[in-house]
């Protein structure tokens, strides 16, 4: 059985901006709808978000629990009126925070997916890094029954195989072994219970992760603004352009820095409005961009 609820988001929130290219093996969205499989306990749940003309949700869950992990799952108490009205006037990223300003981070139903997510983004090539994370998933979990979808991965996923599963679905053998050795180790869903700082600390002293890694977990897994995606190749390419120079992966923390408990959700609007061309930028010079080195 299904029940619906119609909620009114805290603050401003579009669904259409806020899931851009957010399907992956656990959701999907068509249509307007964003429909994702939850982890409630030992339950695996289906929700859906649909967003009416006057900016209210309509949610659908299958339990009261459902419904909390859906509103967490789709940012919709994630109340970023604050970060709007600080920094309208911010010489980098004002002009898209009037343009996008309903956007917000979606969640992933679980820590892990994310962490797993963070492995893959490794590489190079974004599309086959999202291909990549997609696929193992459909290897690992079932079928969602009356769906497409795969029920979200836990670290009990993980901490059942041997690495060598891993490497045969495509993810590199150190990766393979750091994932299911912190999966083996701790519950990921406990990073829950600490201070962002903390859980992006844990992440960090992991051989193979870094600042990208805890950037992607404590934003996508954890519901967390204050840290942002450090070394993200988005975000290199534009401090470039900015600078006029090749910058290092490690240097867009300083871009960030600014943007404080928002950096998260900064390094979003200025990853959109470079791609919108809303970022006041010097004139154009050849630059080259080796690979970056992500972690």
């Amino acid at each position: 059985m299904t029940f619906e609820r119609v909620v009114r988001p805290a603050g401003p929130f579009t669904l259409a901006h806020s899931t851009k290219h957010a399907s992956d093996a656990t959701r999907h969205v068509r249509d307007g709808t964003l429909t994702t499989t939850l982890r409630v306990g030992d339950r695996v749940e289906v929700g859906s978000v649909q967003q009416t003309l006057d900016g209210r949700l309509v949610l659908r869950a299958e339990t009261e629990a459902g419904f909390e992990r859906l509103r967490f799952v789709a940012a919709a108490d994630a109340d970023h009126t604050e970060f709007l009205r600080r920094f309208a006037r911010d010489p980098l990223i004002g002009e898209t925070t009037r343009r996008f300003q309903g956007m917000r981070q979606l969640r992933s139903p679980t820590v892990a997916q994310t962490l797993l997510r963070a492995f893959c983004g490794q590489l190079i090539d974004s599309r086959r890094a999202r291909e990549l994370e997609v696929g193992i998933v459909r290897a690992l979990e079932p079928r969602v029954e009356g769906t497409s979808l795969r029920a979200p991965p836990t670290s009990a996923t993980f901490a059942r195989l041997a690495p060598v599963r891993l490497r045969q679905l495509g993810l590199h053998a150190r990766r393979a072994a750091a994932l299911i050795r912190i999966c083996r180790a701790v519950d990921l869903e406990r990073l829950h219970d600490l201070p962002t700082e903390k859980a992006a600390a844990f992440i960090e002293r992991e051989r193979g992760l870094g600042p990208w890694s805890a950037g992607v977990v404590c934003l996508e897994g954890l519901g967390r603004t204050a840290r942002g995606l450090v070394g993200d190749l988005g975000l290199i390419k534009l401090m470039s352009r900015l600078r006029g120079r090749w910058v290092e992966g490690h240097e867009t923390r300083e871009l960030l820095e600014p943007y404080g408990e928002w950096a998260g959700l900064a390094g979003l609007y200025l990853m959109m409005g470079f791609k919108h061309g809303l970022i006041p930028l010097p004139e154009e010079r050849p630059l080259r961009f080796p690979r970056p080195a992500y972690a």
